[in-house]
């Protein structure tokens, strides 16, 4: 069974991949994009593992073998669904499996703005021992600080409890309020208006695309936090980008864009309040290896024809 695998693994992953052969499965790793090797060897893919370049219908449509799609993560917005439903083809995603290590990178993102880390780091790296006046007075911390978490599933569940014990006071919206969690639950205006630090985790939909708006960015207090490692469209990067220069907001960690990879001149990547990282919250060593796991399992209940896990479609 041919396994395309939309990813340019190194080579212990290679190695772990190869090893797969055992249980028939030929995985083939293609580099994300649409270039070759990616289009010939997907003509006869009976699987691909996606991991971010979107799955578009043109491209689905170039699959005639293809029986099975499986993300790599949990996001499937990178995945024309409708395409792949009249083609009858399954797509399954795998929660849980990046949720630890994305829950570290956001916990990153927010000691990095906190403490001015980019700063720090150029004029480390300049030869400057002192960092200004100005900046000296631009450096927080976590305790004492309302964090607010916007989307409430299974990354903020491992992210509440460490702010928590940190000093943080956690506030969190969601489309509900949900029974088993401890942290008081507002409406998104009021949690906008409380929080210090605003942390994005919700999914991406008609509803939530640029849900961070000029509107909501002025609900927020002067020199608050955004913090987005979900997905890019949940904010609108131009009105950001104005809160950012202006000291609305007074800093921002962002592992997502609108446009990936992002473009060279976004304004973004000009501003030292800003720390940047692209798209790799999810990947650790750990995160891929429970990510092979949950494909394998798929990728073979479809060979055998059993029902796979995690089905979206």
């Amino acid at each position: 069974m041919k396994v395309l695998f939309h990813y340019d693994a190194g080579p212990v992953l290679k190695k772990q991949l190869e090893a797969l052969s055992s249980q028939g499965l030929d995985i083939v790793c293609c580099p994300e994009g649409p270039e070759q090797p990616f289009m010939d060897e997907l003509k006869d893919a009976d699987v691909i593992w996606h991991v971010l370049h979107p799955l578009t219908k043109d491209i689905i449509e170039q699959a005639p073998k293809l029986k099975l799609i499986q993300k790599i993560g949990v996001g499937t917005n990178t995945i024309d669904l409708e395409a792949a439903k009249d083609k009858g083809i399954i797509v399954c995603n795998m929660p849980g499996t990046n949720s630890q290590a994305t829950a570290e990178m956001t916990l990153l993102l927010m000691m990095a703005a906190l403490r001015r880390l980019l700063i720090m780091d150029t004029t480390c790296r300049s030869g400057q021992w002192r960092i200004t006046k100005e900046t000296e007075e631009q450096l927080f911390e976590i305790k004492g600080k309302t964090i607010g978490l916007v989307g409430y599933g299974d990354i903020p569940k491992i992210l509440a409890p460490i702010l928590d014990a940190m000093g943080a006071n956690v506030i969190y919206t969601a489309t509900k309020e949900k029974r088993d969690v401890k942290y008081p639950y507002f409406s998104l205006d009021e949690l906008l208006k409380q929080s210090d630090i605003v942390s994005l985790h919700a999914a991406l939909t008609n509803d939530t695309e640029k849900m961070i708006n000029q509107g909501m960015l002025a609900l927020m207090k002067e020199g608050a936090i955004l913090v987005n490692a979900g997905r890019g469209a949940l904010i609108d990067e131009t009105a950001v980008y104005k809160a950012l220069v202006s000291g609305k907001l007074g800093a921002a960690g962002f592992d997502v864009f609108t446009q990936e990879p992002v473009n060279e001149d976004n304004p973004l990547l000009t501003l030292d309040n800003v720390v940047l990282s692209p798209h790799i919250g999810w990947l650790t060593t750990e995160t891929l290896d429970r990510s092979v796991a949950v494909a394998t399992k798929n990728t073979i209940a479809i060979r055998e024809n059993t029902p796979p896990v995690f089905r979206v479609v």
